[in-house]
Order: structure tokens, then sequence, then C-alpha cells
């Protein structure tokens, strides 16, 4: 996705990002300059919103990974993609944090909604994540960002509606109501995900603060079509090409359903970006 030139003066605050520096650190460098916030997407369809609204933004290549930074809500943040799946989501936490010391790494993109009052739409916001082995790691909220996440909101208030509880990271999609309706009984979950929990191992292990912050892409009721789970293993547009195309060779009537989930995808990446950067004075206050 295309990045829009925009006026560096427009950071409104935020420092002017830096340019031309591997995302890896060097033994001989300087040591490099903290940004305020670090957010790790599994996958461009979740990233794209929230880029296309950082002011002055530059890429930074290095060790695999182009990291953008750029202003947002008068914060410096660098984005990163990682790839779906905790061990992609581990590697790219650690480099965002050797190479841009973020005071707070949020882990964030798409969710599945496990509760029946979480609804496609919704934000949902980590208080703990666990995964199916029994690992649990708590998550230290902000008390601005919870004040915000629970305010009572007015039925004519145009105001997102936001919960607040435990996350579960999973290894592969789940995309019958069947298996999200069991993962959120079982494991008491509001939400699951392939990559929170291998973000916060990392946070913890680097003494980092760490945040989990998604939309929900698919209720609890939600059916998913079976292509998606090749499409979201599909690292480059030549990979999801091909899954695309097989998908059409098998199940020709499948091109419905990609393309719906390509619109929900959009959809919903824009409405995460603005929802970041609402929050983003909630989790840095200035």
């Amino acid at each position: 996705m295309t990045v829009p030139e925009t006026n560096p003066s427009e950071l409104a605050g935020a420092e002017q990002p830096r340019r031309d520096r591997d995302a890896r650190p060097n033994a001989d460098a300087a040591p490099p300059e903290p940004c305020h916030l670090g957010f790790v997407f599994a996958l461009m369809q979740e990233a794209g919103g929230t880029i296309d609204r950082l002011a002055g933004a530059i890429d930074i290549a290095g060790a695999g990974f182009t990291i953008r930074e750029g202003g947002l809500a008068g914060r410096r943040v660098a984005t990163i993609v990682s790839g779906a799946g905790r061990k992609a989501a581990a590697r790219a936490a650690e480099i965002l944090i050797a190479g841009h010391v973020p005071k707070c790494v949020v882990s964030t993109g798409f969710a599945g909604g496990l509760a029946d009052d979480v609804a496609r739409g919704d934000f949902v916001v980590a208080s703990e994540v666990v995964d199916a082995a029994g690992m649990r790691l708590g998550v230290d909220l902000p008390r601005s960002l919870v004040e915000f996440a629970t305010a009572d909101v007015s039925p004519d208030a145009k105001r997102p509606c936001v919960h607040v509880g435990r996350f579960v990271t999973v290894d592969a999609i789940a995309t019958t109501p069947e298996a999200k309706r069991q993962l959120g009984q079982t494991h008491a979950a509001i939400a699951v995900d392939m990559e929170s929990l291998a973000v916060a191992e990392v946070c913890a292990r680097l003494g980092t603060a760490f945040l989990s912050i998604r939309i929900v892409s698919d209720a609890v009721a939600d059916a998913l079509p079976a292509e998606v789970t090749n499409l979201v293993k599909q690292k480059s547009l030549a990979g999801q090409l091909g899954a695309v195309a097989g998908a059409l060779f098998k199940r020709p009537s499948s091109i419905k359903d990609i393309y719906k989930l390509k619109e929900d995808a959009l959809l919903a990446s824009d409405r995460l970006a603005k929802f970041l950067e609402a929050i983003v004075p909630q989790i840095v206050p200035r």
C-alpha cells in the first residue's frame, strides 16, 4: 500500500522520524532513539489503514522486515508487518524493540470474537493472554485506557463499543462457530488471534510494556470460508494470488467469499486505524 506524501510539519508535536537506518542494531552505531509506540500487525491488510494515517511516514528496511515510522496523534510510532503466527510475530517484535526502543508495543490487527456480546466491528483490549498449553501472561493496562474503554456509552453515542477481557492465542484459525464457541468457553476468553501471546512473551523478556488491541473481524456466530486459512498463510502477493487461483479451481463460487473478505478487511483496517489514533493519547499521555 502506498504511503501518502505528508509534510513533516504535520507531525503535530511528534519528533521528526529518522531516515535510512537499518532495523537491526549495529554495535558500532549510536544507541537507537526511542519512539513512543510500536505496532505489530500480522498482515498488510490489517496494517494498511494505520500506515495511511502516519504523518511524515518513512520506510526503514532491515533484518527481513520493513518498518514504517511516522507521526500518529502527535506521537512517533513504528509499525511492522510480521506475517501470521507466533514465530513471525515474535521475531518482528524483537526487531522492532531492538531498532526503535518503543515505550510500549501493541499487538494489533484483526481478532475473532468468542463471546455472544462481542460483535463484528467491536474493539477488544486484552487484560491477559493465554494459549491452549496453559501459558498465561497478564497485561498491565494504563488506567486512562481502561477508563476510556469501559466508559458508559449512551445508545445515541457514536463512540465505538470496546470490550476488555482475556485473549487466547492459537496456531490455526478457528473458522466455525462451534470451534470459536468452544475456545471461548474453554479459556473464558472474549477474543482469539494468532500472535498476541508471542508478542507479549518477547515484551516480558525484554522489559517493554505490552498491549493487545484489536478489531473483531468475525463474531462467534460467523463462519469463515475454508479458503481463508490458506490465504492468511501467504506472505507474498504471488502467494496470495496462487491461493486465490487454487480456491477458484476447487470451488468457483468462492470468488464471492474472497471478494467480501477483501472488502470487509479494508473497512475493518480503516476503522481500526481511526480507533488506534483516538486511543494513542490514552496509552502515551503527553
